[in-house]
């Protein structure tokens, strides 16, 4: 039987320490999220337990990362990271315009 890849580590939550096994991206993305809010996982961890959010600590953390990058996923910020159709058809114009020009000269 294959190994999981999921990665097993101690948070500090409510109820006192327990441990959430989460993807190894996801513990990435994870601590970004931490590092751009000035918290800890431990801390996270409180704050959705407050909260309410349904089903277990871990599937809060995974839709709570998943909720947090979506709302940093702008129609800007895809088109500033190359991403998304507008930035394809901007590319598409940007290559037009180049052999536009070699036509003319």
């Amino acid at each position: 039987m294959p190994r999981s890849t999921l990665v097993n580590r101690n948070i500090v939550a409510e109820r006192g320490r327990t441990s959430m096994r989460l993807e190894p991206e996801l513990w990435d993305a994870l601590a970004e999220i931490c590092r751009r809010e000035g918290t800890t996982p431990s801390e996270l961890c409180r704050r959705l337990e407050r909260s309410g959010l349904p089903g277990g600590r871990t599937s809060a953390m995974r839709v709570f990362i998943l909720q947090y990058f979506r709302a940093a996923a702008t129609e800007e910020g895809h088109a500033a990271a190359g991403h998304g159709l507008s930035a394809h058809v901007r590319r598409r114009g940007n290559t037009r315009r180049r052999g536009e020009d070699r036509a003319a000269a």
